[in-house]
């Protein structure tokens, strides 16, 4: 490059030592390859410069650069030379071609690999190839999931089965991508998620101390001793099994309590100032595991405090229960509001946790309790007691069959809009025909000939189809493919995918 840059700059005449110069046009004759094929070459280290040839400023090459470089390149000479442009014919063989593989259920890497083997072709040839038809022809794509990017909910998938323990190489196979590719679907999914963290802490002054390892290491470092850990509280006799776990779980002293607290905020602060340096376009996966082991952290300190502080709420509901209010609904709303509580909570005033809860449960108490009763005031009758003790819960048979009618009617309504390979896949999975069984994707496949995984893409690409045609002709998706007990209309629906 440097040789290049230079010789633009001046007059070079042709040598006159009487070595040969050979133009680009000469060179592609002499090795049968095309001009991209030189200039490729030249990328590669075929060294060329600008001559003076017949007045004209070309590109020169000179017969020993030229000798050198195909001696130490011979197999990128040969396969130079084997090159030939693509006609309509060899393209419209090679993408029918791929058509059969990817029924027969090979995925993208695949086909490429055995079409590039049986042509003769680069395998780069093959997939662009490929893939400009599938660009061009979206609704007849060979690999339709690799036509555009992903859609979110497809992205979303792939990290879910990331996550459950599914391989990277599975994943590629399995949505047509390079294994590179998931792995940055990945990274986006997990920065995405990282952004929407909670991260609001309650800021200290110890955070910001001038020997940060030190006051670090003391914050993180393990809670007080308590002594009353080991003394297990007397259990009240009749207690519910929910009450009586409560009791397993040791209250805090007030050393304990602020390690806590100061423990949990410091990790969030620490998470938030990692998140401020994350950059969303190109996330760093250390980076990213640092930030969600922090995070992780304070959600665990969070229920620790959480666990030690359920039975204040339990004490606090006793106060308020009565006979139109029950206790539970309580308590559960008691938890909310101390849930609230932890994250707001500053341990730096000096006042116990315990103190701020019980007026921020008895606040949403009071604000709770009377919306309940007028509520109930202006909506109750005068026959409110008899009409709940008489309320009929038995289901209706006229009712339920012609339901199940107007299924089976919507059902093969949007079923019209599958073709017959579709449907037959769709009937097989899910039983739609009256006493038949469902069927794995295994099973299916080796019922048609193909590979569960391509059975799996077209049951994704069918599915689709239905639910575009249930939006069209406005049918209730949930009410046409399953019933209340969440059976199909002509069978009972699997969710093996063996």
């Amino acid at each position: 490059m440097f040789t290049d840059y230079f010789s633009a700059a001046v007059n070079v005449p042709v040598p006159s030592d009487g070595e040969r110069v050979l133009t680009v046009d000469e060179l592609a004759r002499q090795f049968s390859v095309s001009r991209k094929t030189v200039s490729r070459w030249r990328r590669r280290g075929l060294i060329g410069r600008p001559i003076l040839l017949g007045g004209s400023r070309q590109i020169g090459f000179l017969q020993s650069s030229v000798d050198r470089f195909a001696a130490d390149n011979p197999e990128r000479v040969r396969r130079g030379a084997r090159f030939c442009r693509l006609t309509d014919a060899d393209r419209h063989q090679m993408i029918e071609r791929a058509r059969c593989l990817a029924h027969a259920g090979e995925c993208r890497s695949e086909v490429t690999s055995r079409i590039a083997q049986e042509t003769g072709r680069s395998q780069e040839t093959v997939r662009n190839t490929l893939k400009r038809f599938d660009q061009e022809h979206p609704e007849i794509a060979i690999f339709p999931l690799n036509c555009g990017p992903l859609q979110p909910e497809t992205k979303q998938e792939v990290h879910q089965e990331y996550c459950c323990g599914e391989p990277v190489e599975s994943l590629a196979r399995r949505f047509c991508r390079t294994r590179s590719g998931i792995q940055r679907i990945i990274n986006e999914v997990r920065a995405a998620r990282i952004l929407d963290l909670l991260l609001d802490c309650v800021d200290n002054e110890q955070f910001h101390c001038p020997r940060s390892e030190n006051r670090a290491r003391e914050i993180l470092g393990p809670p007080p001793e308590n002594d009353f850990a080991t003394k297990r509280p007397r259990l009240p006799s009749g207690l519910p099994a929910y009450m009586a776990s409560l009791y397993e779980v040791p209250l805090l002293t007030r050393e304990q309590e602020t390690h806590l607290f100061r423990k949990m905020n410091y990790l969030k602060h620490q998470a938030g100032k990692l998140r401020d340096m994350l950059d969303v376009d190109q996330p760093k996966r250390r980076l990213m595991d640092r930030i969600e082991n922090l995070y992780e952290e304070s959600v665990a300190t969070k229920n620790q405090i959480i666990s030690a502080n359920l039975r204040l709420v339990v004490s606090i509901a006793k106060r308020y229960v009565g006979p139109a209010v029950d206790f539970f609904e309580l308590v559960s709303d008691g938890n909310l509001s101390l849930l609230r509580a932890v994250e707001k909570f500053d341990v730096s005033r000096g006042n116990r946790f315990s103190t701020y809860a019980t007026w921020a449960i008895v606040k949403n108490f009071a604000r709770s309790i009377p919306a309940v009763f007028r509520y109930r005031d202006r909506f109750a009758t005068s026959h409110a007691e008899m009409l709940c003790a008489a309320e009929d819960r038995r289901a209706d048979p006229y009712e339920q069959e012609s339901a199940q009618l107007q299924r089976e009617s919507q059902v093969r309504k949007i079923l019209c809009c599958l073709d017959e390979r579709e449907l037959q896949i769709v009937t097989d999975r899910f039983g739609l025909t009256r006493g038949q069984t469902p069927l794995t994707l295994k099973q299916v496949g080796a019922a048609m000939g193909v590979s569960k995984e391509r059975i799996r893409q077209i049951q994704t690409r069918a599915m689709s189809k239905l639910r575009k045609a249930s939006e069209e002709g406005r049918v209730d998706c949930d009410m046409a493919i399953a019933d209340p007990a969440g059976n199909l209309p002509w069978g009972t629906a699997t969710g093996d995918e063996q």
